[in-house]
């Protein structure tokens, strides 16, 4: 791999437009500030020249009158999106480039259909959120939303967009009153601001572009965890007959209370049995008819695979990930934070929480190991090879380990972040689970009893 670059002066200049903009929600649009307005005028006029310029002109000055509709604010949104966009295809250029890798390009034209009030009724509490500002949030703000979250979380089509307005509310009700908070995440909150609100126009979650047939070959999974939800992303190679291979993700989603955490998370995937076997057991899934978006994720459906022979990752990421075609990114992930690009690393060391391999000096995310699988910072301090995803923040490039390869008692050891898919294979924390009581399973049974009142 190439030895990738420092952030260029066009990224640096970006990011703080993006900076301070983010820094006028602190206080709400109500009240901005000189410092506040020169920051908006700078956003107007880096999209001068784009199709943004006239509606993000007429947001930045209808915020000196005081008053400001959803729309205006949603163009604000879109022009700090556009300026995270640019960020992100500078990025992901000079990965593929470092990385010797194609990219399809993205064709697939927008969905159109007609906006939900659902979507319309989310777009407005975020406009209040907006004008009030992050100081300005309290508990009735926070649960004026609960409403519109439930019915969202309903609606399968906008089940995007209530997952993150669920876990957005549930982090300001927690930090509030914010008012007297020392320190707030800025940056986060102003992304899942914006996230939600161009989520709120969006139509149809997913067009499907194919249905795919083949072989899937499993690279890895990520797992994110938050309070009220899971979601297991699998990376992967799809081989199909007569194509050259390609990159794919696999993305399953559960919610979850608080106490439910550590490997007993996967039971709340358990509606995937083929996808946890070929995780935990390192097999083949043989697809029939999957569908497959142009953004190369697949819509996982459990009946349409089939759990089939032993692959070893590490195979597949040495043959196939060099030369599989990346997949295309959507415009409205076009953000920094998206970018997850599996790689493999050998042949490097481990020192001071950063991988040093060909030259280069990678931080290791040894914080963001998940406690759901046998992935531990030992581990990864003594691997010799490393599957993961590159991935880039305000501080630069960092790796985030999905499975390593070490001598345990001196035999070769493969470790996954996938293989408790099935149940804990570690003797040690399979007792502790047992002693603690299967969590999953009494908050089951205590809503079922709750249902039969």
């Amino acid at each position: 791999m190439q030895v990738l670059q420092e952030n260029s002066e066009g990224v640096s200049a970006a990011l703080e437009m993006i900076a301070g903009f983010d820094t006028a929600l602190v206080d709400g649009f109500a009240r901005v500030s000189e410092r506040q307005n020169a920051a908006l005028a700078a956003l107007a006029g880096a999209v001068a020249g784009s199709p943004l310029a006239v509606p993000v002109a007429e947001a930045v000055a209808k915020l000196s009158t005081g008053a400001i509709a959803p729309e205006q604010l949603s163009a604000l949104a879109a022009a700090r999106s556009a300026l995270l966009g640019a960020v992100h295809d500078a990025l992901l250029e000079q990965a593929d480039k470092a990385l010797g890798r194609n990219r399809f390009e993205w064709e697939c034209p927008p969905v159109e259909s007609a906006p939900s009030p659902l979507a319309v009724g989310s777009r407005a509490w975020l406009g209040e959120l907006a004008i009030a500002g992050w100081r300005g949030v309290d508990h009735d703000l926070v649960s004026a939303a609960d409403k519109t979250v439930e019915a969202l979380l309903a609606e399968p089509a906008l089940r995007r967009l209530a997952v993150l307005l669920d876990g957005f509310t549930a982090e300001l009700s927690a930090s509030s009153p914010i008012a007297t908070a020392d320190r707030l995440p800025v940056r986060r909150w102003a992304d899942l601001w914006t996230r939600a609100l161009l989520l709120s126009w969006r139509g149809t979650e997913f067009a499907v572009a194919e249905q795919v047939s083949g072989r899937l070959l499993v690279l890895g999974v990520d797992v994110h965890e938050h309070g009220t939800a899971v979601q297991a992303q699998v990376h992967g190679v799809v081989e199909t007959a007569g194509a050259p291979a390609r990159r794919v993700r696999v993305s399953v989603a559960a919610a979850k209370v608080n106490t439910i955490v550590g490997p007993a998370i996967w039971q709340l995937l358990g509606a995937h049995p083929q996808l946890l076997t070929a995780l935990a057991q390192h097999r083949v899934l043989e697809l029939t008819d999957m569908p497959l978006t142009a953004s190369g994720d697949l819509l996982w459906q459990d009946d349409h695979a089939k759990a089939g022979e032993q692959a070893d990752p590490f195979v597949t990421a040495t043959v196939l990930l060099p030369q599989a075609q990346a997949p295309a990114v959507p415009p409205l992930d076009r953000d920094p934070v998206h970018i997850a690009e599996p790689v493999l690393f050998q042949d490097y060391r481990i020192s001071d929480g950063a991988l040093e391999s060909d030259g280069q000096r990678v931080p290791v995310e040894l914080g963001a190991l998940p406690p759901s699988g046998p992935l531990t910072d030992v581990a990864v301090r003594n691997s010799s090879a490393m599957i993961g995803l590159l991935r880039w923040d305000a501080n630069g490039w960092s790796v985030r380990p999905l499975a390593v390869r070490r001598k345990v008692k001196g035999v070769v050891t493969d470790i996954h972040g996938g293989d408790w898919a099935l149940g804990p294979t570690d003797p040690k924390i399979a007792k502790a689970q047992a002693k603690s009581g299967d969590a999953v399973a009494v908050l089951r049974e205590r809503a079922g009893r709750l249902l039969r009142k």
